[in-house]
């Protein structure tokens, strides 16, 4: 419930029909089982890998949320960002981007690399699906998602909590990216 994904599903949505908790592994089983425990199961919210192996176990898309939520805004979906405490101070701050950059840059560089560690905790995808996978979320996007990307956190925030999906406005603050 405490996803990207489940947030802009609530959006779609707005509040229609029940929903059932299910952990992120075992969506597609209850899909293809129609339930989960008690609960009937008929459409599932499919997040990590689940989103290039869902037609492997026969299901079909209802819904693409990324091109749902760029058809309402124009904007990318932000699916994630790294954060760190404010608390910290500017320098711990500015060390942890630096260093998170570095190992992004390090990752994309080095993709194979990348990639041999990734499958380690691909569950069960091949290399070309761990490589897609991978570049769905690693990517220049990662390094500077820019001014657009910042609009783009800043719409999701607003719209959830003008929804009531979220109980607060959030306004976030960013690290200046490196030029």
């Amino acid at each position: 419930r405490m996803t990207t994904a489940f947030l802009v599903l609530q959006l779609d949505l707005q509040g229609q029909g029940p929903r059932v908790t299910v952990p992120f592994d075992q969506i597609i089983k209850a899909v293809v089982a129609g339930r989960y425990g008690d609960a009937p199961v008929d459409a599932g919210l499919l997040i990590h890998e689940g989103q290039l192996t869902y037609k492997e176990a026969g299901l079909e898309l209802a819904v693409d949320l990324g091109r749902w939520w760029h058809d309402q805004t124009g904007l990318p979906l932000p699916l994630g960002a790294n954060a760190v405490r404010k608390d910290l101070g500017p320098k711990a701050i500015a060390d942890v981007h630096r260093l998170l950059l570095e190992s992004i840059r390090y990752g994309l560089e080095h993709r194979d690399e990348a990639l041999d560690y990734a499958m380690k905790f691909g569950r069960d995808l091949d290399r070309e699906k761990t490589d897609r996978f991978v570049g769905m979320y690693v990517n220049q996007w990662t390094l500077d998602f820019g001014r657009r990307g910042i609009e783009a956190v800043a719409a999701l925030l607003a719209r959830g909590y003008a929804a009531g999906v979220l109980p607060r406005l959030v306004e976030p603050e960013f690290v200046p990216s490196e030029q």
